[in-house]
């Protein structure tokens, strides 16, 4: 990850998210993005490593979780998912497994299960 995002602006964007939810809007694209990159920051945070990398296009990827470092071509371990499924699974709005069952992430190696390291936030 490039910048670290200040918790004050990482909270506010994540309340700016849910709140055009709720009004069944979409939320601004930069706050989509801070709020996405804020909480791959907070999974870094709880799982620094680098054996599994966590993709979230177009707003951020991060290598996670202790085990063998990957240097070149595609990981091994990797998860992949959109913006509103990264923000539900990682706030503890939907589980990890039903998430996955749904076809909504796409997660291959060994290592790529999350469902220990989230909700990040409740």
């Amino acid at each position: 990850m490039a910048r670290k995002i200040d918790i004050v602006a990482g909270r506010a964007a994540l309340a700016a998210v849910g709140a055009a939810h709720g009004t069944g809007t979409a939320p601004a694209r930069t706050d989509l993005a801070t709020a996405v990159r804020y909480l791959l920051q907070l999974l870094d945070e709880k799982a620094p490593g680098n054996s599994v990398e966590v993709r979230v296009p177009p707003f951020g990827a991060v290598q996670v979780v202790q085990g063998p470092r990957h240097t070149r071509g595609t990981p091994p371990n990797v998860v992949e998912m959109d913006a509103a499924t990264w923000i539900a699974v990682a706030t503890g709005q939907e589980r990890w497994a039903d998430a996955a069952a749904s076809g909504r992430v796409s997660a291959s190696g060994i290592r790529a299960d999350l469902a220990d390291l989230l909700p990040l936030r409740p």
